[in-house]
């Protein structure tokens, strides 16, 4: 009888020890299928649901935003052409002027003030000129690159659908993004979409 409780004892303790080991044995390659999980997760994860525009870049490349740069710079150019010559036509007469009054060939005072008073209207007048010159093209300058960046905002947007990325930034240089991976960067893209629709104007 007590050789038969030694024996019941024995594999009592046997099963016990084979159940500890299996119960860590399930536990260590339970952890490492949690682990391997854990990577193909984190190599998921990676690739966020965001994006970015070199915006300098997309502008330099954009058609329409280089044909509105060509108006604006020729028009610039157009207006400082005008304002140099008549600079120079007042000048002249300034100095021929200053040259009647040195050899005091003015019929009489009243000429000579009235003289002077022209050249001092035409010389504020210039003034004026240039002033309203350069306001008048900044606010065209202003229109249109409001035109060009509603025109991106709105591809940007039929781009993005269906919903592409949750969020796309702009950046210049370094201004707002310090480091990215290339696979974020959908410049390339845009710059495509923007000019296949782009209709240039009749000259």
């Amino acid at each position: 009888m007590k050789n038969i409780n030694y024996i019941i004892n024995g594999v009592l303790a046997i099963a016990v020890i084979v159940l500890f080991i299996l119960h860590f044995t399930c536990n260590k390659s339970n952890s490492q299928i949690s682990d391997s999980s854990e990577i193909v997760s984190d190599s998921t994860v990676r690739h966020l649901p965001v994006a970015y525009i070199r915006t300098d870049s997309l502008l330099i490349s954009y058609k329409f935003f280089k044909e509105v740069s060509e108006a604006i710079t020729t028009k610039l150019e157009d207006k400082k052409l005008v304002i140099a010559q008549r600079r120079e036509k007042l000048n002249k007469e300034a100095a021929t002027f200053e040259e009647k009054a040195r050899l005091n060939i003015f019929v009489s005072p009243e000429k000579q003030q009235l003289e002077y008073e022209r050249l001092m209207k035409q010389g504020q007048d210039l003034e004026n000129y240039a002033a309203a010159s350069e306001r008048e093209l900044a606010i065209e300058q202003g229109k249109m690159m409001q035109q060009i960046t509603d025109t991106i905002v709105a591809t940007i947007k039929r781009f993005n659908t269906p919903k592409k990325y949750e969020m796309i930034f702009s950046n210049t240089g370094t201004d707002n993004i310090l480091y990215a991976d290339d696979i974020y960067d959908i410049t390339g893209e845009i710059i495509e979409l923007l000019n296949s629709q782009y209709v240039p104007k009749k000259k």
